[in-house]
């Protein structure tokens, strides 16, 4: 990206996951101030103990506040689990693992929502207390839960399926249930973009919560779109996409099989060096295995010229 930051573009990031925060994290690391703002799947929440759980959420928020471990991407670096071990000792559910710094969380959004708070209220407040600037908006503050339904055909709360069932039921498709009303905050932020950037997140589970929503595909027809494949060399990076690909879609996992999951929405696509692919937008071919924070600020600007260079 120039440094020139009076020609940054505002750029909206839709994310949901590891992939997609750490994507996000190249990005804040070059745009200025109030050049980007990111939105994040709720499909994932949940409640759990009681509390009311926003995975994607919080993902997000602490790798931009500098608290994800970089080898596992989720919860709090250097966390400990003496909460947990307690519930497992006391024969209470044990199978989501939640840290003790990371409790935090969820007992502060839970006492926000009880007291009235919207989600993305809540969400801004904890923001705020991690100095996280940048805003992250819940993609809605209704719930929307998604529903793994098995080929067996059962019906599975996500995380149930993901976590509990470590993602072994094959996949029959996916639900998303609950009011299909995104945030007017995420409305005006995609009606002010001047770029979208769909993160390296799961097509099904993490992004198509929020492409399901009621008006936002109809804005991202008009907005210059980019994705990023979160398929490396035919094998996701992180969770159980591949296996996922499979199963929905009857092809083998690959970044053009991403692109036309997207292909209605899309001005560009970029894959990692060596997935190129024929396709009637461009195709830009840069390292997406981005573990590093060098990696991520590498792979942003890379997007954000590419992205430059279709207007």
């Amino acid at each position: 990206m120039n440094a020139d930051h009076s020609n940054a573009p505002r750029v909206v990031a839709l994310a949901g996951g590891v992939g997609g925060a750490r994507l996000v994290d190249g990005l804040d690391s070059v745009l200025p101030k109030d050049a980007l703002t990111i939105v994040v799947n709720t499909g994932d929440d949940f409640v759990h103990w009681g509390l009311h759980i926003s995975p994607d959420l919080d993902t997000v928020m602490y790798t931009l506040a500098g608290l994800a471990p970089e080898e596992r991407g989720w919860g709090i670096e250097g966390d400990t689990f003496h909460v947990l071990a307690e519930a497992e000792r006391r024969g209470a559910d044990a199978w989501f693992r939640l840290g003790d710094r990371d409790l935090m969380t969820h007992l502060l959004r839970s006492r926000a929502l009880a007291g009235g708070d919207s989600l993305t209220k809540a969400t801004a407040k904890l923001c705020g207390g991690l100095e996280v600037m940048r805003p992250i908006l819940p993609m809605s503050d209704s719930p929307r839960p998604t529903t793994i339904v098995t080929r067996s055909g059962d019906e599975m709360a996500f995380q149930d399926w993901l976590v509990r069932a470590r993602a072994a039921p094959e996949v029959q498709r996916v639900e998303h249930g609950g009011p299909d009303r995104p945030t007017g905050q995420v409305i005006e932020a995609l009606r002010s973009a001047d770029l979208v950037v769909i993160c390296p997140s799961n097509p099904y589970v993490s992004i198509g919560p929020i492409l399901s929503l009621e008006g936002i595909r109809p804005i991202l027809r008009e907005k210059p779109t980019v994705a990023v494949s979160p398929i490396l060399a035919g094998r996701a990076v992180k969770g159980p996409l591949s296996s996922m690909i499979a199963q929905l879609e009857g092809k083998p996992a690959s970044a053009e099989q991403i692109a036309t999951h997207y292909q209605d929405l899309l001005d560009g696509f970029v894959v990692h060096t060596g997935d190129a692919f024929s396709a009637t937008f461009p195709v830009l071919e840069s390292n997406i295995l981005i573990q590093t924070r060098e990696d991520r600020v590498v792979l942003a600007r890379a997007l954000l010229d590419f992205a430059g260079s279709l207007r």
